[in-house]
């Protein structure tokens, strides 16, 4: 049997390492179980306290993904196994949540350099690893997406932290439409730093095996230099290499910033019965981009997109460890009681396509339907799973 991550330490010229984490399960598009999410943490800390690794970089097997999302089948049979309306008590939920919350904070956080490597489908929780990373490359082939709206979750993984951070109001229509972006609008949104061609991946790779990498083992400075260069001098030297592969040819405004400003108005304000009548009037747009956008929100589950707006007015000034906390108690709610095994369902068990939601209605799915996510779930006396986060 494969594993389902690859872990490799390649070396450089001047004897320090590089560290290589490969998704590894390119049938699935590497989506991320619980084992990989472990796996990688175990590694990133590893790789975090040894001295002769100089940088981190994270890649997806195989040419159609990064990663596409987190491992829904597994969830979705915990959720059909677990008591109905009990949070607390599907056990593989709880740690699901709280294993990929940690890693993807993990990333956020790391005092080395992380280079990740979008490629193909970046979406879900490929989305959440991805934009912890202090530098985020981009093929011509990504398309990213936070598509929980098709599937009765919400944009989590940090992505009402994410998505409160993007221009005016788009990370709105995105968390409601779960539409995709390109390349050229991964830049416009902030989820991508740098842009190397597919083909030229390889080509970089091999050069940072070339570059004086500073650090215990390193040579930069010289005999007296301290045993440990700023983490600064690995930055730059990262970001050299990058920008030397970048196409000289610029990216052509993607469709997010053409329509920018009309999304910013229809998107605007509290009011999220008005904003989901503004999107659904573009079913019809000859925009093929708009109206495909509007169309999936209209297929898509009236408590997520309830939810994930909640999320994104309660989250707008907090902290990226509270958004995880409370993502975090969203998520478990969300298995318990809301669309997210029905959303499944419909998608990938009996792939009918035709999904039941319940509430049926924006207007069903109102103000105080949705508070139910926002309670904790676990025992009174119990500190909260991710309390940590953030602790010094």
């Amino acid at each position: 049997m494969n594993q389902p991550v690859l872990f490799e330490e390649r070396p450089t010229e001047n004897g320090m390492r590089i560290g290589v984490a490969t998704l590894n399960a390119p049938q699935t598009l590497n989506g991320l179980s619980l084992d990989m999410a472990r796996m990688l943490d175990e590694r990133l800390m590893a790789w975090a306290a040894d001295p002769r690794v100089a940088i981190v970089v994270l890649q997806g097997a195989g040419d159609k993904a990064f990663c596409a999302g987190g491992d829904l089948h597994g969830l979705y049979r915990s959720m059909r196994e677990a008591p109905a309306g009990k949070p607390w008590a599907n056990r593989y939920a709880r740690e699901f949540f709280e294993v990929e919350y940690r890693l993807d904070y993990r990333i956020h956080t790391y005092p080395k350099p992380v280079l990740c490597w979008g490629n193909g489908f970046v979406m879900g929780g490929g989305i959440g690893l991805m934009m912890g990373a202090s530098h985020r490359v981009v093929s011509e082939t990504v398309r990213l997406a936070m598509p929980e709206i098709s599937i009765g979750l919400f944009p989590d993984v940090g992505g009402s932290w994410l998505l409160n951070r993007m221009p005016g109001n788009t990370g709105v229509f995105l968390a409601l439409t779960g539409a995709q972006l390109n390349a050229s609008d991964a830049f416009f949104t902030g989820l991508a730093d740098f842009h190397v061609r597919q083909a030229d991946w390889p080509r970089l790779l091999a050069q940072l095996e070339t570059l004086p990498w500073a650090g215990s083992a390193g040579t930069i400075g010289g005999d007296d230099a301290p045993a440990f260069a700023p983490r600064s001098m690995n930055d730059g030297l990262l970001r050299q290499a990058l920008l030397a592969l970048e196409p000289a040819e610029g990216l052509a405004p993607g469709p997010l910033k053409q329509h920018s400003f009309q999304i910013n108005n229809l998107c605007s304000g509290t009011d999220l019965e008005e904003i989901y009548e503004n999107i659904a009037a573009l079913a019809d747009n000859d925009d093929p981009w708009l109206s495909k956008a509007a169309r999936t929100m209209l297929a898509g589950s009236p408590g997520t997109a309830r939810l994930a707006f909640t999320l994104l007015l309660r989250m707008r000034q907090r902290s990226l460890e509270d958004v995880f906390r409370a993502e975090y108690v969203a998520a478990l709610q969300a298995a318990a009681h809301g669309d997210f095994a029905e959303g499944i369902r419909a998608l990938l068990i009996d792939k009918d396509r035709r999904p039941r939601w319940n509430p049926a209605t924006i207007e069903a799915a109102d103000k105080q339907w949705v508070l139910k996510f926002f309670e904790e779930p676990w025992p009174e006396d119990q500190p909260h799973p991710l309390a940590d986060l953030g602790a010094a």
